[in-house]
C-alpha cells in the first residue's frame, strides 16, 4: 500500500502564517496576500478549484492579490483552520465545519432533504443560500460563494452491507463534528464517533470504528476503501462547501479588489461544482471495483426516511431555523 504523506514541521507551518493577521498589506504597495488552507488532498477537485482561483485572481488584479495556497492538512485540521480565519491569522479556507459560520447551514445537511443535486444547487445559489452565507458576517466571515462538498454521502462498513435500518444498528461509525450527521447517526441506533478527517484511515484500520460516511470522492481521495469492505448507497445527506474568508482582511481591501476576489470566487466554485459532481459517477465505478456495493430499496429508503425524521424536529424545537425556512429551501430547490 502506497500512501501520500505530507510533512511540514512547526516551525514552516508556523513561518507559513507570519504576517496573516488583519488586514496588513504585503511588501509591496497596495499587495494583498490571501493564505488559503484546508485538509483534502492535493489530488482532490477542492485543491484543483483553489489553484484556478489563484491564477484568475492574481491575473485578474495584476498581482495586487497574491493567492498562496496550502493543501493536505499541513497547517491543521479544519476545525483548527476555521479558527485561524475567524481571528484573522488566515484568509481563507474550505472544509465542513461550516456550523461555526452560521448554524443555519445546516439545513442543507437535514437527512433526505434533497432529491438530487441540482435542487441542492438551486437553493444554495438563490435568495436564501445568500442569506444563510451573509449572516455569516456575525461571525467574522465573508462568504463570497457555496457550492457542495462532493455528491451524497454515503456509508462504507466492514463489517455487513447496509440494506435496512436495522443494518445500521449498533455501529460504531465514524461522525465529522457535524451536529446533523450525529443526530443522524443516533436516530438511526448507531453509536457515533468523533475523529479528525485525516485521521479516519487509522481509525478504520485499527477497528476504532466500524464505518463511516462521506461522498464516493473522499472515500477514494483518502483510500478509506483499502480499510472497508462494503459500500451502501444511501444518498442520504449532500454538504455545502462555502469559501471561508476571514472578514476583517476582506473588508481591508479596496472595492475594485473585492469585486475581483467575488467574482473569482464565484467562477472557482462553479468549476469545482461542475468537476466535482461529474467526478463522482467516475469515482462511484473505482469503488465498485475495490468494494461490495449495494443500492438501497426505495420501499427501504422510505424506511430510512421516517426514521430520522425526528432530526428534521429535533432543529424545529431548538431554534436553529424554523418549518417555514425549511420549506423556503424545498420551494428554491423546486425551482432548479
Amino acid at each position: 500500500m502506497k500512501r501520500h504523506v505530507i510533512s511540514v514541521t512547526l516551525a514552516a507551518a508556523c513561518a507559513a502564517l507570519m504576517g496573516t493577521a488583519g488586514t496588513a498589506p504585503a511588501a509591496a504597495a497596495d499587495a494583498y496576500v490571501f493564505k488559503f488552507a484546508h485538509a483534502q488532498p492535493l489530488t482532490s477537485v477542492r485543491h484543483k478549484s483553489m489553484e484556478l482561483f489563484k491564477e484568475d485572481l492574481e491575473k485578474a488584479t495584476s498581482g495586487r492579490i497574491k493567492v498562496e495556497l496550502f493543501g493536505a492538512g499541513v497547517l491543521g485540521n479544519e476545525s483548527e483552520l476555521m479558527d485561524m480565519v475567524k481571528v484573522g491569522n488566515l484568509q481563507g479556507t474550505r472544509g465542513s465545519q461550516f456550523a461555526k459560520a452560521n448554524p443555519k447551514f445546516l439545513i442543507y445537511t437535514l437527512p433526505f432533504l434533497f432529491q438530487d443535486t441540482d435542487s441542492v444547487l438551486a437553493a444554495m445559489r438563490g435568495p436564501v443560500g445568500q442569506r444563510i452565507a451573509a449572516a455569516s458576517k456575525a461571525n467574522g466571515f465573508h462568504i463570497p460563494a457555496t457550492g457542495v462538498a462532493g455528491g451524497f454521502r454515503q456509508f462504507t462498513t466492514d463489517k455487513r452491507p447496509i440494506e435496512t435500518v436495522d443494518d445500521v444498528k449498533g455501529l460504531k461509525l465514524r461522525t465529522p463534528p457535524i451536529d446533523s450527521i450525529v443526530q443522524t447517526i443516533k436516530a438511526l441506533d448507531a453509536s457515533p464517533q468523533s475523529v479528525p478527517y485525516g485521521e479516519t484511515y487509522m481509525a478504520l484500520k485499527t477497528g476504532v470504528v466500524d464505518g463511516q460516511e462521506n461522498p464516493c470522492s473522499n472515500i477514494v481521495e483518502m483510500k478509506f476503501y483499502e480499510v472497508q469492505k462494503y459500500m451502501s448507497l444511501v444518498n442520504y445527506q449532500i454538504h455545502p462547501d462555502p469559501l471561508f474568508v476571514s472578514l476583517k482582511w476582506y473588508e481591508g481591501l479596496p472595492a475594485d479588489l473585492k469585486a475581483a476576489f467575488d467574482a473569482s470566487s464565484r467562477k472557482a466554485m462553479e468549476w469545482s461544482d461542475t468537476h466535482w459532481l461529474a467526478s463522482e459517477t467516475d469515482y462511484l465505478k473505482t469503488l465498485e471495483g475495490k468494494l461490495k456495493v449495494n443500492a438501497i430499496t426505495a420501499q427501504n429508503r422510505a424506511n430510512f426516511v421516517a426514521k430520522v425524521k425526528p432530526v428534521w424536529t429535533h432543529y424545529v424545537q431548538q431554534g436553529a431555523f424554523s418549518e417555514a425556512e425549511i420549506n423556503e429551501v424545498l420551494a428554491a430547490a423546486k425551482k432548479k
